[in-house]
């Protein structure tokens, strides 16, 4: 079942165009970005949860990282409400729900397989100025990837170096380009040798990003 498969062309997904796809567990339904492979598979989805609803006790093999974009996310680890980065690592076990309801943006089977690193980090806590209109908060960074938070202030100038992969999720506001316009729930995955420039739009824009992470795309074991 794959989905937006070729990592050697940009991809952009308008994640609220898309259609809500029921999964495995009653009350949780997913928009998927990209796929690779079937149940177990190197995903990036948006998922929503119903209230009351959970999935089973599961193991990650290959890690799961994701941003809690709408209510609050349960699992054995605590309450993540909006605005929490939270990544757990390849052997991680956990039973993820939601009492009221949310929605997340989830990549799955993304790890460096010897990664052991678990937290979650509020992604405004950090928040810093970085250049002109811009304010960003590194997440994560280890070999291969780094994963951040930004704020950009009304018709402020975003550009981006040419690196191994750049995927930008915008979460409010929006980024214009060239060719494109982001919105909220936009989706971005450009390849290795791929830069970006675009103006945050009248409203300003807020959005996750994650770099240099797509020249060694692996499809999970099956």
């Amino acid at each position: 079942m794959d989905t937006n498969a070729d990592f050697s062309q940009p991809t952009l997904v308008h994640a609220e165009q898309e259609p809500w796809v029921a999964s495995p567990m009653p009350g949780v339904e997913r928009r998927i970005l990209d796929r690779l492979g079937g149940e177990v598979a190197r995903a990036t989805s948006i998922v929503r949860y119903a209230p009351k609803s959970a999935f089973s006790p599961h193991t990650h093999g290959g890690g799961e990282e994701f941003v809690v974009l709408e209510g609050t996310f349960e699992d054995e680890y605590g309450q993540f409400p909006a605005g929490t980065y939270v990544r757990n690592p390849p052997t991680s076990r956990h039973t993820p729900g939601s009492t009221e309801g949310c929605t997340i943006f989830v990549k799955l089977w993304q790890f460096d397989p010897d990664d052991r690193l678990q937290f979650h980090i509020d992604m405004r806590a950090n928040l810093q100025a970085t250049d002109s209109g811009l304010s960003e908060a590194l997440l994560h960074e280890s070999v291969g990837e780094r994963v951040t938070y930004t704020e950009a202030e009304p018709n402020s100038r975003v550009t981006l170096p040419p690196s191994n992969g750049i995927e930008i999720l915008v979460l409010s506001g929006s980024l214009i380009a060239e060719t494109q316009t982001l919105e909220r729930y936009s989706w971005l995955r450009l390849p290795p040798g791929e830069g970006y420039q675009g103006t945050a739009g009248e409203s300003g824009a807020r959005f996750w990003m994650k770099t240099g992470h797509l020249d060694k795309v692996q499809r999970p074991p099956e």
